[in-house]
């Protein structure tokens, strides 16, 4: 009896919920059981040697740098990958009961004869191309084997490749609900075959309009690697308050961050960014200018123009205004020293630095005693110059630098396409624009990849005044709330046809910026709809015919994955649903 309904109820979840997320580009699976030997072995041969390596010998390989900081291959977050995996396997308390009719006996009988998964084999091999279709093949790929017989053999171009599967098979297991059976897997055999359709997969978080703790940042990162994000922007700073700790402008900080204790460290960031790192994630920093930076104003008014006017909304999108001041050597000298002082630190982990560029406001160079006009006009080349002088900054750390896309669809700057990513999130129009230009460009338009949409406007209106703008519904500007399906169907590159620019297209973000998001709220507001946007941009665009139970069903599967890890995300759907297959469909 304990068999039929194994066999019944397995069938049943096979059929639905090979949950993988996100989808590889090919994927096949069986139904035979196999089980993760405590005592699994996972050994990596590297193509360059053919020499066999283990984790052990290999884990303190990293060398050094101009800056004392580590420098972190994609070697030795291979070898970080295999040190988790066994962990990450058998300290999960993953147990899929949600997926099947309640009650029944859905798991292995843990008192059988068991077949188990005794070692694991990464080789790096260049033969992997011919066993993929994507033709511009990523350091990414990977091809995944787990036979009947227990043997795992995982194909890789690159070490980073070999983290990107190690993460796909630790999906492909469950731990037993009786305590001690062990952990195992319904799918053997399996084949997988696999590909990033885009270079770069972020997720943009603002930790500047309130705070959020490197603690939560981490966990964060976390998340990020279940689901093959690559790319976490930190929005470090804006006009409400400068987090980031600048040794050579220590009043930076001190008195431009909310709080005592409200700052990122120069530990906090490099243990956030080797962090992030260790699992295959560039963590890399934006520092918004010129507009945006008010919280300068704190320990250095004499920058900012048009710094917190009672009349903020002539100056800026929201309080407080005051921008950096356009035309002045001091600010020049300003820019210069902060950036000297934090390029070189985040240079042994990111090959991107933001220097933002969005929202710069025309009336406050109305005011600017350097300026003294809101003509654009008059503007433009000076803003010109100021980027130009920036990137050298960035260039000069070998950085690229990444600019919002005003500055090119607005402000008609001129900037070098060899290494300038345009970040684009206004609308897809925008896309073809800076492509046809020949910039490289990143998507996430706010009407579909905002978190931070739908709940509620934050502005308070104006007491006995009928001519208040804050009025019920007291709907926010990029409402409704972005929900996953949305997210899910986001295809921005639909009417871009030429091949050129599709090329362009590196790949993009979803972004969950603070105005009502902190440490506490954050797990709730970004999981799992962030999970949506990393498949669209690992397994490409499927639009509003992709969305179907069976990608709901994955999507609850990494949920349950995510808060067996200590993420709070929000639920996908009714327990009911899930245990109930094609019962919830309209």
């Amino acid at each position: 009896m304990y068999l039929l309904h194994y066999l019944i109820s397995i069938a049943s979840f096979c059929a639905c919920a090979s949950a993988l997320w996100p989808q590889p580009s090919k994927y096949t699976n069986g139904s035979s059981v196999l089980w993760l030997s405590p005592d699994v072995q996972t050994t990596y041969k590297p193509l360059k040697s053919q020499v066999e390596y283990s984790w052990e010998k290999l884990r303190q390989r990293g060398n050094g740098n101009s800056t004392g900081q580590p420098t972190i291959s994609s070697t030795d977050a291979l070898n970080s990958a295999i040190d988790r995996f066994k962990g990450d396997a058998f300290n999960s308390t993953y147990v899929p009961w949600k997926f099947y009719q309640r009650h029944t006996n859905f798991e292995p009988d843990p008192s059988g004869d068991k077949t188990y998964i005794t070692s694991i084999t990464i080789e790096e091999n260049t033969s992997l191309k011919r066993s993929l279709s994507n033709t511009s093949l990523s350091d990414e790929s990977y091809t995944l084997s787990v036979q009947n017989d227990g043997s795992v053999l995982v194909n890789i171009i690159d070490p980073i490749g070999g983290v990107r599967a190690l993460t796909t098979l630790t999906q492909l297991f469950y731990v037993h609900s009786v305590a001690g059976a062990g952990v195992y897997t319904p799918f053997a055999p399996v084949s997988i075959a696999d590909s990033p359709s885009f270079e770069h997969r972020g997720l943009n978080l603002d930790i500047s309009r309130n705070y959020i703790a490197p603690s939560d940042v981490i966990r964060t990162i976390d998340a990020m690697s279940v689901v093959k994000l690559n790319r976490l922007h930190l929005h470090a700073a804006d006009a409400q308050s400068w987090p980031l700790e600048i040794p050579a402008l220590p009043s930076l900080a001190a008195q431009g961050s909310y709080y005592n204790g409200l700052i990122y460290s120069v530990a906090d960031l490099q243990n956030v960014q080797t962090y992030g790192a260790y699992r295959g994630i560039e963590v890399y920093v934006e520092i918004d200018t010129p507009g945006h930076t008010d919280a300068i104003s704190w320990a250095y008014p004499d920058l900012i123009t048009a710094s917190n006017e009672l009349d903020w909304s002539t100056y800026s999108a929201e309080p407080p205004s005051g921008q950096l001041e356009l035309n002045s050597s001091a600010v020049t000298n300003f820019v210069t020293t902060l950036f000297n002082d934090l390029l070189p630190r985040v240079k042994p982990f990111d090959t991107y630095f933001h220097t933002g560029g969005d929202e710069i406001n025309v009336n406050c160079y109305l005011v600017d005693p350097t300026v003294g006009s809101n003509v654009t006009a008059v503007i433009q080349p000076l803003l010109q110059d100021f980027v130009t002088q920036a990137h050298s900054i960035v260039r000069a750390n070998g950085l690229s630098p990444i600019v919002w896309e005003e500055l090119i669809v607005d402000w008609n700057l001129t900037l070098p396409t060899n290494d300038t990513i345009v970040q684009t999130w206004r609308s897809s129009a925008a896309i073809e624009e800076i492509t046809s230009r020949g910039y490289k460009t990143l998507f996430g338009e706010y009407n579909y990849w905002y978190l931070d949409c739908g709940f509620g406007q934050w502005l308070d209106p104006i007491a006995g005044d009928p001519n208040t703008q804050i009025v019920p519904p007291y709907t926010d500007y990029c409402s409704p709330l972005k929900n996953w399906r949305e997210i899910y169907s986001y295809d921005p590159l639909v009417n871009i046809t030429d091949p050129a620019q599709r090329s362009l297209v590196i790949g993009g973000e979803v972004h969950m910026w603070g105005e009502q998001n902190d440490g506490d709220s954050l797990d709730n507001k970004v999981w799992p709809r962030a999970a949506a946007a990393a498949e669209v941009m690992w397994s490409g665009f499927v639009g509003p015919a992709g969305v179907n139970e069976s990608v709901t069903r994955r999507l609850a599967d990494v949920r349950e994955r995510l808060v067996t890890m200590g993420v709070q995300p929000q639920p996908v759907q009714m327990t009911w649903c899930l245990q109930n297959l094609g019962r919830c469909e309209l």
